[in-house]
């Protein structure tokens, strides 16, 4: 039997863009089944040895050695090791915005989630995260760092390949501007910076952006900076004059309303009891 390893910087909100949550290895004893049920978190297997098969809805896969499979959140999955020569097989979980934004750009769907494995990062992937808990120290850092190679390492190995040559280009566009976003909400940016800083006419680059996202980069922007609010709010450290210029307002009043619109309640509703605000609005 196997037993998973937790990320000991984990955070419990679930506001973090991309969170590594815990990972493990198992040597599946013939037969040995999980589910059919559903997970909270993407749940992630790595085939190393032997065959199973996953269950997902109508579809049946049978796997072997060099395949992996993903498990989506709040979807029925079953998985089963072969009764004769049964996987062994490691895992990773987590959670955070980004997937959904992530996953998109792969061929993974919850009803077709296998995928041929990437020989130069993922069967290492269990021994790499052991290796960087053991170190101590920021591990923390290690470990999101190498959360973020594996997903890389999925976007190419699973291709979304329906996709056309132009598609992706206009994709790569989206991409680097949210990027830039995430980069740079706390300054003073415009829609006309960030098409600039791809090099896009404007108003080509705002309707890009509205087919990918289902929304203008303007209001993308303003729900991204709340978000980050949130979670500054939340977190009882800081003051909302404190967090408003942290992500982008130099005036506090302006940056109420504009939380107000997106969340709707104002910022002191998110800072935790016993904490008193700079201004009450």
């Amino acid at each position: 039997m196997g037993n998973s390893i937790f990320n000991p910087d984990r955070l419990y909100n679930g506001s973090s863009d991309l969170q590594l949550l815990y990972w493990g290895k198992e040597s599946c004893a013939p037969g040995h089944s999980v589910g059919p049920g559903i997970r909270e978190c993407w749940k992630v297997h790595f085939i190393h040895d032997g065959f199973g098969h996953v269950t997902v809805g109508d579809y049946t896969y049978r796997l072997s050695a060099g395949e992996g499979f993903i498990v989506y959140p709040q979807v029925v999955t079953h998985y089963e090791a072969d009764t004769d020569e049964p996987w062994t097989y490691s895992w990773v979980a987590f959670q955070g915005a980004q997937l959904r934004e992530i996953l998109a750009g792969t061929s993974l769907s919850p009803e077709h989630p296998v995928f041929p494995m990437d020989l130069r990062t993922m069967p290492g992937l269990y021994d790499a995260l052991n290796e960087a808990v053991s170190h101590g120290g920021a591990a923390g850092l290690r470990l999101t760092a190498l959360l973020y190679e594996f997903m890389f390492a999925l976007t190419e190995a699973a291709p979304a390949s329906s996709a056309t040559p132009a598609a992706r280009k206009q994709d790569g566009y989206v991409h680097r501007s949210i990027g830039f976003i995430q980069t740079h909400f706390c300054e003073n940016i415009s829609v006309g910076q960030l098409a600039a800083h791809i090099g896009l006419d404007r108003k080509y680059f705002s309707v890009l952006f509205k087919e990918a996202l289902g929304m203008p980069p303007q209001r993308y922007l303003l729900h991204y900076r709340m978000d980050k609010a949130c979670e500054l709010l939340e977190s009882g450290a800081y003051t909302v004059g404190e967090v408003a210029r942290s992500v982008g307002y130099q005036d506090a009043l302006l940056f109420s309303k504009m939380f107000k619109k997106v969340k709707g309640a104002s910022p002191k509703r998110f800072i935790p009891a016993g904490i008193k605000p700079d201004f009450v609005t």
